[in-house]
């Protein structure tokens, strides 16, 4: 027996049939592929399934990987669809949400950047977590192995796609051996190798670009510790600010602080690199001279840590999409085999619990010998739409990270929306199920459409916005109708019920979007010294797309139905 053919953990077990045969081939033993082979067993325990990985298990705490911070949908699959609860609540962080610092005066006092977060803890049924990638991948595969799942470490060289047969898999194993195998399903979950992407031509290109470098401190840093004004503390009623996935905002880059049970603490610089070159901080020495330039409060609480530094790593363009990711042909690719969209916002995990929903809804379905033609078209389509999607939050977006008010403006109406739209669908069961719901899908494309001309609407704001924004803080549930989005994807729905509900979310959308341009609109009229604001008003007026979604929230208001005033009031800038 090869010794990479193991039971994850390093213990024996028995070599894999003669015939090399399973029902699903996953390449890839990380995150996505592990869940993946998870919902996978749970859907059809009688699933036949090989993981080949190229790490053997356990693999090191605190591993260097992305993906440490989850949103509502990731913590949705994790907890209720995977039944996570147990590992997630001993071994993993509960995140106290997205929260963010915009810059103000050099970034020398955290107590006068505006912030945008959490005052109080959410309810555990829409939490999300920080994730050590290396305590959730060892306990998964502990876990698979003992559902019999079969591990083989080494390295896919070349996958056969065979369709009407088997596809077959030649694997180099660790030990120098090699194997070939034979799956009904070839799954790639290979991360950016992207094995079954580049052997067949996938590959798209994205108008998205930007670079990230990370590195791991030995250290438990607590950002609540960098200022001890009694006002600023107070601010947070409920929940630890550490516990946030954090961000320190600038022009043309944002950079996270992340918390890890394994008490390290993540800490990375993504950046445009039309503003930020990449060669400026791709060494920990020049990631560290960048932060003392443009974030000198943490650049000292790291110089005061940098000898417990653990690791550094680099992507240089780390954005892109892909041509097509199901197939009835019996392949998939999930995860980032697929595509990557950033990681802002921690979209990641929400795109592997779709994807592998998915992927999960097809291998069921065709082990149970339905025709799978149709449904694959479907899925493929919906994912690529999704992600697509997605993209427009940060194409060409990332300058307005350093305008406090037009960024404050963005992140909740991002946030909000996330909440009344994907999330719900992801809540409720409905992504897999969205071609049996028609108004679903045209809710969709109105949500859509939203997107794309309010995303737009920021950058031209930015581009004549003088305004400033300091000294403040926004709290999610301040905003009614953001807590009740939030806490609503729970509730108890029939299918009538949640159209009826997710129709009106999708309105809330037009709404709040008319209500955000209505008040730039107003405020930008009467700006005398600004003339290009002036100048901007007047196009808007004009814009028949953005018009239409003011006339959509002055007819809700003539009704009766008001929104908390949630745009940011101007501060004039400082001379």
């Amino acid at each position: 027996m090869s010794q990479d053919a193991v039971e994850a953990g390093g213990h024996p077990q028995p070599n894999p049939p003669q015939v090399h045969q399973y029902d699903a081939a996953i390449m890839g033993g990380g995150a996505a592929g592990l869940t993946l082979a998870l919902q996978l067993k749970q859907a059809c325990e009688d699933i036949s399934i090989l993981v080949v990985e190229r790490q053997r298990h356990p693999v090191p705490e605190a591993a260097h990987k992305v993906g440490e911070s989850t949103v509502e949908i990731g913590g949705r699959y994790l907890r209720d669809v995977l039944g996570l609860t147990e590992h997630l609540t001993e071994h993993q962080l509960d995140k106290f949400g997205i929260r963010m610092f915009f810059s103000a005066e050099g970034n020398e006092d955290i107590t006068r950047r505006a912030e945008v977060g959490h005052s109080v803890l959410p309810p555990h049924e829409v939490s999300s977590f920080q994730l050590d990638r290396g305590r959730l991948e060892n306990h998964l595969a502990a876990d698979l192995a003992e559902r019999g799942v079969t591990f083989v470490y080494g390295k896919v060289k070349d996958v056969d796609l065979r369709p009407g047969q088997r596809h077959r898999l030649a694997i180099e194993c660790l030990d120098g051996g090699t194997q070939e195998v034979e799956a009904r399903w070839a799954l790639d979950a290979s991360g950016r190798s992207s094995l079954l992407k580049r052997k067949l031509g996938l590959t798209k290109e994205s108008e998205h670009r930007a670079g990230a470098v990370w590195f791991r401190l030995a250290e438990p840093i607590d950002i609540n510790d960098w200022s001890d004004d009694p006002a600023w503390q107070g601010r947070i009623r409920s929940g630890h600010r550490e516990l946030s996935t954090n961000h320190l905002m600038g022009r043309g880059y944002w950079v996270w602080l992340i918390r890890l049970a394994s008490d390290s603490i993540s800490i990375g610089i993504v950046a445009d690199p039309d503003v930020h070159p990449f060669d400026t901080m791709n060494r920990f020495e020049r990631a560290l001279d960048w932060l003392r330039e443009h974030e000198p409060q943490c650049a000292r609480v790291v110089e005061e840590h940098k000898d417990k530094l653990q690791d550094f790593k680099v992507l240089r363009n780390y954005p892109y999409s892909v041509e097509q990711v199901y197939s009835a042909e019996r392949w998939a690719l999930t995860g980032e085999a697929g595509l990557f969209l950033d990681p802002f916002y921690s979209p990641g995990f929400d795109m592997i619990s779709i994807s592998n929903g998915l992927i999960t809804d097809l291998v069921s379905r065709d082990l149970a010998g339905e025709d799978i033609t149709e449904l694959a078209a479907i899925h493929n389509q919906m994912y690529l739409t999704i992600g697509e999607g997605w993209f427009d939050i940060y194409t060409h977006q990332y300058p307005l990270m350093g305008n406090a008010r037009v960024m404050q403006s963005k992140v909740v109406w991002d946030t909000a929306v996330y909440w009344a739209v994907p999330a719900p669908l992801y809540f409720h069961d409905k992504i897999r199920r969205l071609a049996d719901h028609p108004q679903l899908v045209w809710g969709l494309a109105r949500f859509q459409a939203a997107m794309n001309h309010v995303q737009r609407f920021f950058r031209e704001w930015d581009a004549v916005d003088r305004s400033e924004l300091r000294d403040s803080f926004a709290s999610f549930y301040d905003y009614e109708f953001m807590k009740q989005a939030h806490i609503g994807l729970v509730a108890e729905l029939n299918d009538e019920e949640f159209e009826a509900k997710f129709a009106e979310n999708v309105r809330l959308v037009e709404r709040i979007s008319g209500q955000l341009i209505k008040a730039i609109l107003d405020e930008g009229a009467v700006e005398e010294d600004n003339e290009p604001m002036r100048d901007q008003v007047e196009r808007w007026r004009k814009d028949s797309d953005l018009m239409r979604l003011v006339d959509i929230y002055e007819e809700d208001r003539a009704a009766g139905i008001v929104d908390d005033d949630w745009v940011p009031s101007a501060q004039p800038a400082r001379a």
